[in-house]
């Protein structure tokens, strides 16, 4: 778990950068690279949830001993998820240009957001391939690999978005929308570094990953994405309310919709250790239940639960003692600044809920039940948690801050859905 909490607290220290460069610039260029990241954030990490399902089937491979399905289920990820991003690119530039222009942004938002989201698209295909050979390397374990590359290619994708968003060493200045260029070009780095590992490291070299690609063989794709779907449906189902609140929250105008996207930012660098939680979840009780050891699967799901709800109870005082200060790193606008820390206060309490809720979805990953799931997360969020802010913030003395009682309340409701339905998958397996 700890390499993977790296990894994850690398990649979002990428994004803090980003969105401190980007506030230091000015407020319109802070809130249109958060604005694009907002917008995107909830297609794209859906997807990536698409491509997990890979790390519960091979887990399941590695822990039975069938290593000749490995590299044929691997070989035929990296098709579907090629694909799938390919689509996700025309998407956005089909709908984006259509959807920007109904936000009301002010017009220097709406350009930095649009240029931001274009730079990045370039590298968003390879990315994904680098995302199916990164699930494979979890899958067997090896965490501290895939910790090794984004430590390696965060230094260089913060170095690559201050080149071009500030004009260093010659180059044109292109503001906000530069750390799409730094993005892209850092996807291709990943890749390329994650490939050398697939292809001369031992046991990944045995599959023989792009020496010997299987044919494309659609039952396999089927079978992928009937575990796949669901969970990347649970994720939009959580990330996509964020982004949808995000969209409410434009007409406060930029000051409003620009600290709520600071704190965005910020309760995601938060979330990563619940992340990373649930992603070890996945693979090892994969792994054991693979191996047919479900007291072993069941002990590393209290130990996972455990030490989330402890590491974030222990941010939340943080955050809430500092939120001040914390404010202050994101950004020196006056106005932004008066709103900033009690947007953070309410982002810190949401993670409370978010410590429960994100374990038992890696577990449940890991177990193959995620069907149920992806529904619980549909009502919690949408029927419940988003109505309820909406509500909030047109009816009461809440304003704006009710989207976030509304987000927090929708997590905590998933939360007790999830560990109702853990308990009885569990249940079912003993009883079995």
């Amino acid at each position: 778990m700890l390499p993977i909490l790296i990894s994850q607290v690398a990649v979002i220290a990428a994004n803090f950068f980003n969105m401190v460069m980007a506030g230091h610039l000015s407020d319109e260029d802070l809130a249109g690279v958060a604005f694009g990241v907002n917008l995107y954030l909830p297609f794209f990490t859906s997807l990536m949830g698409v491509v997990s399902a890979l790390t519960p089937i091979i887990a399941r491979y590695y822990g039975a001993g069938k290593y000749q399905n490995i590299g044929y289920e691997t070989g035929q990820g990296i098709y579907w998820s090629f694909l799938l991003a390919v689509m996700f690119v025309i998407m956005g530039y089909i709908f984006v240009p259509v959807i920007l222009p109904l936000l009301s942004l002010a017009p220097m938002v709406e350009q930095v957001t649009k240029d931001y989201l274009f730079y990045c698209s370039f590298g968003v295909p390879i990315f994904f391939v680098f995302v199916a050979l990164k699930n494979l390397i979890d899958a067997h374990g090896k965490t501290r690999l895939t910790m090794a590359i984004t430590l390696t290619t965060v230094p260089i994708n913060i170095f690559l978005n201050y080149v071009f968003m500030y004009g260093a060493f010659g180059m044109e200045s292109y503001g906000g929308a530069g750390a799409g260029i730094g993005t892209a070009i850092t996807y291709c780095i990943a890749f390329l570094i994650a490939a050398a590992i697939v292809l001369f490291m031992t046991p990944f070299s045995s599959y023989k990953i792009f020496r010997m690609m299987p044919k494309p063989a659609f039952h396999i794709w089927k079978n992928h994405l009937k575990l796949g779907l669901p969970i990347g449906g649970a994720i939009f189902c959580e990330n996509s309310i964020f982004g949808a609140v995000g969209v409410l929250m434009t007409v406060y105008g930029t000051t409003v919709m620009a600290a709520h996207q600071v704190t965005m930012n910020f309760t995601t660098l938060i979330y990563m250790t619940p992340l990373s939680v649930s992603f070890a979840l996945a693979i090892l009780v994969g792994y054991e239940v693979g191996a047919k050891r479900f007291d072993d699967a069941k002990t590393y799901i209290t130990i996972g639960r455990v030490w989330a709800v402890v590491f974030i109870a222990v941010i939340t005082a943080f955050a809430f003692h500092f939120r001040e200060e914390i404010s202050e790193v994101y950004t020196s606008s006056p106005k932004i600044l008066e709103i900033l820390p009690m947007f953070l206060l309410y982002g810190a309490f949401m993670q409370v809920a978010d410590s429960i809720n994100a374990p038992i979805q890696g577990a449940l990953r890991g177990y193959k039940d995620v069907n149920v799931a992806f529904f619980l997360s549909l009502v919690s969020y949408w029927i419940i948690g988003l109505p309820f802010g909406l509500f909030l913030a047109n009816y009461t003395d809440f304003s704006y801050y009710g989207f976030w009682v509304g987000l927090i309340v929708g997590v905590a409701i998933g939360a007790i859905f999830l560990t109702l339905r853990l308990k009885k998958v569990q249940k079912s397996i003993v009883s079995s």
